[in-house]
């Protein structure tokens, strides 16, 4: 590449010979960047590369902080859990549920256990009302194989 157009805050705009353009840049202590290769002739800037990719990393950062991460904790239940492990989970469920996670409640068949599938629905339905203050079901119980899985996302605080 013979030829750069250069642009930039410390420099007069327009095209140069590539090594005018070095030279530039050596005088300034700055280094040539180029910005765009696939332009006729390619466009280049008179930069600090370093701050440069300083800048980048911090606005990269600054993106990753403000993006909120869902986590989605599980409870698992069988079709016939007795009531001192349900209360237990439902616990746990409304503890995860007040620190912003999702939950995703599933029954376990195993076997012949199958033929409890009202069971789990109706277990599943009866910890869907319990947790009513403190989530909303976002998918009503379905049969995926041997698990019937709800999800329930947890309810926005009020200011």
């Amino acid at each position: 590449m013979p030829e750069v157009r250069l642009v930039g805050d410390n420099v007069e705009p327009g095209i140069f010979k590539t090594s005018e353009a070095l030279k530039m840049a050596d005088e300034l202590e700055l280094d040539l960047v180029e910005i765009s290769p696939n332009a006729e002739p390619p466009v280049c800037k008179i930069i600090d590369y370093g701050k440069f990719l300083y800048e980048q990393k911090r606005r990269d950062k600054e993106l990753k902080a403000k993006s909120t991460q869902i986590t989605v904790k599980e409870i698992r239940f069988g079709p016939q859990t007795d009531e001192h492990d349900y209360e237990f989970k439902k616990k746990n469920a409304v503890k995860f549920l007040q620190d912003g996670a999702k939950l995703k409640a599933f029954v376990f068949f195993k076997g012949r256990s199958i033929i409890y599938k009202e069971q789990g629905q109706i277990l599943l339905l009866r910890l869907a009302q319990d947790l009513e203050e403190y989530g909303k079901v976002e998918a009503l119980p379905v049969l995926e194989g041997k698990r019937m899985i709800m999800y329930i996302a947890p309810k926005k605080k009020g200011k």
